[in-house]
């Protein structure tokens, strides 16, 4: 993939924070109804919305909580996408990194600051070659 060729588009996750897990899974999942997909102990938890993957999410150690959502843009490939917008000059938060193995894939995510501050993720779904 070429420096040229990388464009976001297309929304793959939006973040929720988070005080209380165990509480905010009951309250998507058994309240709004919204499909559970996993969880990745010990602080985050996904749903489905629509092909939209939903995720809750505590805030780091030493991070105080701050309501607000973060919008994942999924891509293809990842590294190669990092390296276009470092081109760019687009400065990460941190680079590529593994967040959880799936029984067929794993999800790998990288975290930026865009224009404004405002903290944008760019997720990757890889599965294993066949």
């Amino acid at each position: 993939m070429s420096e040229r060729n990388v464009s976001l588009s297309r929304i793959g996750q939006v973040a929720i924070p988070a005080q209380d897990i165990a509480r905010a899974v009951a309250f998507y999942r058994d309240i709004l109804g919204l499909r559970f997909l996993f969880e990745a102990p010990p602080k985050l938890a996904f749903f489905d919305c629509g092909g939209v993957r939903l995720m809750l999410a505590e805030p780091e150690a030493g991070q105080a909580f701050q309501p607000g959502s973060v919008l994942y843009y999924a891509v293809d490939d990842l590294p190669a996408t990092h390296q276009a917008l470092l081109a760019r000059g687009v400065s990460f938060v941190h680079g590529p990194q593994l967040v959880a193995r799936m029984p067929d894939h794993e999800l790998w995510m990288a975290f930026l600051h865009d224009s404004e501050g405002n903290l944008l993720g760019l997720m990757s779904e890889v599965h294993a070659p066949r």
